[in-house]
């Protein structure tokens, strides 16, 4: 935990006190404010800062947030059925028994890997509840959403609090503890791996919560839409786009496991309250803002659209598949008409024992050290670019997301160095750019 504080963090304590708390104090009334904006602002920040300049920041908060503070009881019925059908689906649900990297004190997760049928599973109870069965009506999440982030937020930082006590005095796993400071704890996690009755804390919040919360939102917005005005061809390509990105994501789960999210960053405030309400807030900007938007792209618009992110969701996902059967096959793997290019790394481990591991520098990772990052951006803007230009609420996210992986970059790069040493800078003359190549 020095080591990644050391590597992503200033060591100065107040700079770094500063500026957890200017995260944890700023990213809520954001997450509400986005919200409030897209839906009786026109998604215009023009118009919210008019609107600030007319109320006073502190007053056009309260009058924001204060009606959604504390959710409702629709709000809280629906995130508990949700969360418990989650629970049920994630354990009953038939799957392959994977595991996750072997953390430095030697503990090994273990995974279900049932993903993707959880997905399919999950919009099926969707379609089968809400449009057969007419037992709620889908948009009821659009017309409750303020609330539901009210009260996701609520519980969120309560939560995050819990796993604060619990990973100092009760962890689940040996990979826990505290760096001394209770405001970096809280933030950035005190157990690796928590587990709660059973289940794997960070696989429910970041996989079975946040990211399958995703679809059924963008679903709840188009049908919102469609009850309005008619379903547009722009919320068509954006909401198609978007479920396939996450359909993408299910069926490689187990690919999930083994990044940064999971084996590095501990179950805090950082990871837990930014799947369980950052992702709901903002990955569906573009789809929330369509419903009162519905713009006509036209076919050749949209095909263009979905074929340059479809080709984007490829190259990210074959260039994944790479590095995994190169190190499924010790090396020997065809790339490209050719035997792979590797450089076999040697490092120490935090047990003081020598090891290996491959680092490709051939196909799409020869390219640059992170392009998978290029195609996620370029699906992004892709299902952005239906809501045109009018405002910028639509690109929030891609914005956001270009920053965030431009940071992860930097983060995995640190990392990185500090295992593999020479190895690392011998890897960085191969192929010395992080993501675009020729720029960055």
């Amino acid at each position: 935990m020095e080591q990644n504080k050391k590597g992503y963090y200033t060591d100065h304590p107040i700079v770094r006190n500063i500026s957890v708390l200017l995260l944890i104090g700023l990213t809520p009334p954001a997450a509400i404010v986005f919200w409030y904006t897209s839906q009786y602002l026109n998604g215009s920040f023009v118009e919210l800062f008019r609107f600030f300049g007319k109320q006073g920041f502190f007053s056009g908060m309260y009058q924001i947030w204060a009606p959604v503070f504390w959710g409702s009881k629709t709000a809280w019925s629906i995130i508990g059925i949700y969360a418990a059908v989650e629970l049920v689906l994630m354990k009953i649900l038939p799957g392959k028994t994977v595991y996750g990297p072997k953390t430095p004190n030697g503990y090994t997760p273990i995974y279900k890997n049932n993903g993707f049928l959880a997905f399919l599973v999950s919009l099926a109870l969707l379609w089968l509840f809400g449009f057969q069965l007419k037992v709620f009506d889908p948009a009821i999440i659009y017309d409750h959403f303020g609330e539901i982030l009210g009260a996701l937020n609520v519980f969120s930082l309560l939560f995050c609090l819990l796993l604060y006590f619990k990973g100092i005095y009760k962890p689940s796993t040996p990979d826990s503890g505290s760096s001394g400071n209770p405001l970096f704890d809280y933030y950035w996690g005190t157990d690796l791996y928590p587990h709660i009755f059973g289940f794997n804390v960070k696989h429910f919040t970041n996989c079975r919560f946040g990211m399958m919360a995703w679809p059924l939102l963008i679903i709840s917005f188009a049908v919102k839409q469609h009850e309005l005005y008619g379903i547009s061809d722009s919320m068509i390509v954006s909401v198609a786009l978007q479920l396939i990105y996450c359909a993408i994501f299910f069926y490689y789960e187990s690919g999930y496991f083994k990044t940064m999210d999971i084996q590095e960053d501990r179950a805090g405030y950082y990871i837990v309250w930014g799947v369980m309400v950052w992702i709901p807030a903002v990955y569906t900007l573009t789809a929330h803002y369509l419903v009162q938007h519905p713009v006509h792209i036209g076919p050749v618009y949209s095909t263009v659209l979905v074929a340059v992110a479809l080709l984007g969701f490829y190259s990210k996902t074959n260039m994944n598949r790479q590095r995994i059967h190169v190190r499924n096959n010790d090396g020997d793997y065809q790339i490209w008409g050719h035997k792979a290019k590797i450089i076999r790394a040697q490092f120490v481990d935090q047990k003081g024992e020598k090891r290996e591991s491959l680092l490709l520098v051939d196909g799409w990772w020869g390219i640059s050290r992170h392009f998978h990052y290029v195609g996620e951006i370029l699906g992004a803007l892709c299902w952005s670019l239906p809501a045109l230009f009018i405002n910028f609420m639509p690109y929030f996210y891609v914005v956001y997301l270009t920053i965030l992986l431009f940071h992860r970059a930097k983060r995995d790069d640190v990392k990185c160095r500090l295992k593999y040493g020479t190895y690392w800078d011998e890897y960085c003359k191969s192929v010395p750019y992080k993501i675009i190549p020729g720029i960055y």
